[in-house]
């Protein structure tokens, strides 16, 4: 699965040459390239709490991933796309009621002491379900975890729970942390979710804020062949166009999650030393969408949201917010998400006479000035290109008479702003498609989400049959019915508009050619990076 835009792009075709003429030649160095050190990376964000199996993100992903490892991991040549790390096998049972995962054994903790099935349970029944942003859909109808040995935990459920979800989800929702670190304590306030213990290749070291996050080697790790690395350190880069000029001096040898400007990549591909790759972040599609708040009369219409979906040019936005290096979006599931993707659904041609021609029918006169009337518009911080869209949504919108004023602010103020005060009209954001639509894209028009989770429907829309199908399709167990469901779910998301899917992409990372076995898995920012090593 890739964005397809990426292969249209001449500084790629030169990449995939370069990188298709050196294959074997890097297999074999990576073979033979001695272990040790150390490994420095750009890093964009410090995140508030690192621990992964509370927050499911991508920013806190990219460091604790090394630390703290998941049930299994994405593969591009796995079964089912997936391959082992704390677990060695899964399997559901016919009625939906019970997943049996195989533990590895001979896995012990950073501090010593063995990892077992208690672990599990614990992670489960104590952190996945009830705290953690993602696992609270997956794992909601989660009643026990039997753990009848060391090695083998038993996962059951109230009600039946589709195993194609569960096992979709595993790399992203089942990140497991220590039971004798985080039990009988303030499992949110708890000092372990910054000084992190896990069972991964690294160990956390240490972390300097505003300067650098630094993992070291763990010398007792269960694969013996891992980590080929002394060290990795992430060095705190908030301003991406650093990125570039560290890498080219050599300071850092990799920027992940397109740390260096998309603007830079053309003129950075051809610096000797340094390569460009779109290779794996396949299972992290990003999605561009307008998120709605509701309670707005005007945009509780949808007329207006219809005439907003035609002012935007996507066009315009794949090719000069993101150069090419995105594909324009047809609803809430990617293209790239076969199986799941419908094409059969609704669509709003850019026609910015026809927004307007929409809102005059619908009574939005314009006043003297121009405008029908105005809206509060939130740009997500995370990226260049959300800040940008901002930019560029309050010009198109500006175009069929609505007024809309710009509302910049950190990512924190941002989050709180949206997810939890619900002050904003418009908010521009980029959840994340990982795998199966029951993570983090039902969550973002379903209703009845509290107040405070991030990246969720906090706009105030509801929609009884929409609601009636995302409950229906977690509990439906057969694979064949469940996809149906979801391909129904994309056409009333798209007829009714709750948000406004743009555009979707996925990441580049700029790398020294020292740098070996990158993007080698479909997730591999966020993985453990175990086989990484640098050339001598």
């Amino acid at each position: 699965m890739t964005v397809p835009s990426i292969s249209r792009r001449t500084l790629m075709k030169g990449t995939a040459l370069l990188l298709a003429s050196t294959a074997l030649a890097r297999q074999a160095l990576a073979q033979a390239a001695p272990a040790g050190g150390r490994l420095i990376v750009a890093a964009d964000s410090e995140p508030k709490n690192l621990n992964p199996a509370i927050v499911a993100s991508n920013g806190v992903f990219f460091i604790a991933s090394k630390v703290i490892e998941p049930l299994a991991e994405a593969s591009f040549d796995g079964k089912d796309g997936l391959a082992p790390r704390l677990a060695t096998s899964w399997e559901g049972s016919a009625d939906g009621l019970s997943v049996t995962f195989k533990l590895r054994d001979g896995v012990t903790w950073h501090d010593g002491k063995p990892f077992t099935s208690v672990d599990v349970a614990f992670s489960a029944l104590n952190i996945w379900k009830p705290l953690q942003n993602l696992g609270r859909l997956v794992f909601a109808n989660l009643e026990a975890v039997d753990t009848p040995d060391d090695y083998t935990a038993i996962f059951r459920f109230s009600k039946p729970t589709p195993f194609q979800l569960i096992r979709n989800a595993l790399p992203v929702v089942t990140s497991v942390v220590a039971k004798h670190i985080f039990d009988g304590s303030d499992i949110a306030a708890n000092p372990a979710n910054n000084k992190l213990v896990g069972t991964g290749p690294f160990k956390f070291a240490e972390y300097k804020p505003g300067e650098y996050y630094r993992l070291t080697r763990n010398e007792n790790y269960w694969d013996k062949d891992q980590p080929k690395l002394d060290e990795i350190v992430f060095r705190v880069l908030p301003d991406r166009a650093s990125a570039g000029a560290a890498l080219e001096a050599d300071e850092i040898q990799l920027a992940a999650f397109s740390a260096v400007p998309l603007a830079d990549l053309d003129r950075i591909s051809k610096v000797d030393g340094i390569k460009v790759i779109s290779k794996g972040y396949e299972a992290l599609t990003y999605q561009l969408v307008v998120e709605i708040n509701h309670r707005r009369k005007e945009l509780a219409d949808l007329r207006v949201r219809q005439a907003i979906a035609q002012a935007i040019d996507k066009k315009f936005v794949v090719d000069t917010i993101f150069l090419g290096y995105a594909g324009a979006a047809t609803g809430p599931v990617p293209k790239n998400a076969p199986e799941f993707y419908t094409s059969d659904v609704a669509t709003y041609d850019f026609s910015p006479a026809a927004a307007n021609d929409i809102l005059d029918k619908a009574g939005y006169k314009q006043g003297a000035d121009g405008n029908r009337f105005k809206l509060k518009l939130r740009p997500a911080p995370y990226f260049n290109e959300t800040r940008q869209f901002g930019d560029y949504l309050r010009q198109a919108l500006a175009v069929i008479g609505i007024d809309a004023e710009i509302v910049n602010a950190d990512a924190a103020a941002h989050l709180k702003a949206v997810y939890t005060d619900h002050d904003f009209d418009l908010a521009v954001g980029p959840p994340v498609f990982r795998g199966d639509p029951a993570i983090s894209t039902t969550i973002l028009v379903q209703s009845g989400t509290p107040d405070g989770v991030p990246f969720s429907n906090q706009g105030g829309y509801a929609n009884p049959e929409l609601d009636k199908i995302i409950k229906q399709a977690s509990e439906t167990v057969d694979t064949a019915a469940r996809t149906d469901l979801y391909r129904k779910f994309q056409q009333l998301v798209v007829a009714d508009l709750p948000l406004i899917n743009v555009a979707e992409w996925g990441f580049i990372t700029v790398a020294r050619d020292t740098v070996l076995n990158v993007s080698d898995n479909p997730r591999w920012a966020v993985s453990n990076w175990g086989d990484t090593a640098l050339q001598s």
